[in-house]
């Protein structure tokens, strides 16, 4: 029996899963960009939800996958976000509630079976957004796996604040800052507000000083060693949340979004 062909993809869809059989085979042909996000679920203090990461990457992606079909340059069908995964490389929250940790070998393996797959099935290209900062090594992993058994394959990795580096500059950051701090914070803020324990947002290691050898060592970015969140403060914080402000959330995703969408621009030429 002869499959059927279609010539379209139903313009609303943005969503590799909501995309049927036929229309699998149509964004291959077109090259369409596949992105899938990637957090973890860990303790974010008492303020901040364990899906933290989740939920910052796959409203990334989605704005950018948004910006990529309804732009002035968009065209529908031309990118879709994948089904996300919500377990990272968490072992340094281990010992604070809430915190699940697949591992990096695990995370490597998954990451991997599904470029492989979307690799051997005829895309040509994936981009990976990460709200996790423990993913990357791993993700650097997977991305020179792959160059050994798919080289032809475009596999890009990016973190999401890391890519804010003029919104971040100017907020009110403590000496110490970071995980569930003024950056991360703003963006839930400015995400979702209601997903915000905001009466219990607290400090947590804000100044160098205050913290034992081993984790103060351990923010010197090269040479680089690393310890378990708990030896940084009770709560797990980096910084001060309570001086997180939407606006400023809304400046940080914007310039992220800007970001993404220019490489994946220049990724769509390839």
């Amino acid at each position: 029996m002869t499959r059927p062909t279609i010539t379209e993809i139903r313009p609303h869809i943005r969503d590799y899963a909501e995309l049927t059989s036929l229309e699998v085979e149509l964004a291959k042909e077109r090259g369409s960009l596949l992105i899938l996000p990637v957090g973890a679920c860990e303790q974010h203090g008492d303020g901040l939800p364990l899906g933290t990461d989740n939920i910052r990457a796959d409203h990334v992606a989605r704005a950018v996958v948004d910006e990529l079909t309804d732009g002035d340059q968009g065209q529908a069908g031309n990118a879709f976000v994948l089904p996300s995964i919500d377990y990272g490389v968490s072992p340094h929250h281990r010992f604070l509630p809430g915190t699940i940790n697949v591992g990096p070998q695990l995370f490597i393996d998954l990451v991997t079976s599904i470029a492989t797959q979307l690799a051997d099935a005829g895309f040509d290209r994936l981009l990976v957004i990460t709200g996790h900062g423990g993913n990357l090594a791993a993700l650097g992993v997977v991305q020179q796996s792959l160059l050994a058994t798919h080289p032809e394959f475009v596999f890009a990795y990016a973190p999401i604040s890391a890519l804010a580096a003029k919104s971040t500059a100017e907020l009110p950051r403590t000496e110490v800052s970071g995980h569930c701090g003024e950056s991360e914070t703003s963006q839930m803020l400015a995400i979702d507000a209601d997903l915000v324990d905001t009466k219990r947002l607290r400090p947590g290691a804000t100044r160098l000083d205050d913290l034992e050898p081993r984790a103060r060592l351990s923010r010197t970015k090269s040479p680089s060693t690393a310890v378990t969140f708990d030896r940084y403060a009770a709560n797990g914080v980096l910084g001060d949340p309570r001086t997180a402000t939407a606006a400023a959330g809304e400046d940080i995703l914007g310039e992220v979004v800007s970001e993404l969408v220019s490489y994946c621009q220049e990724l769509q030429r390839l």
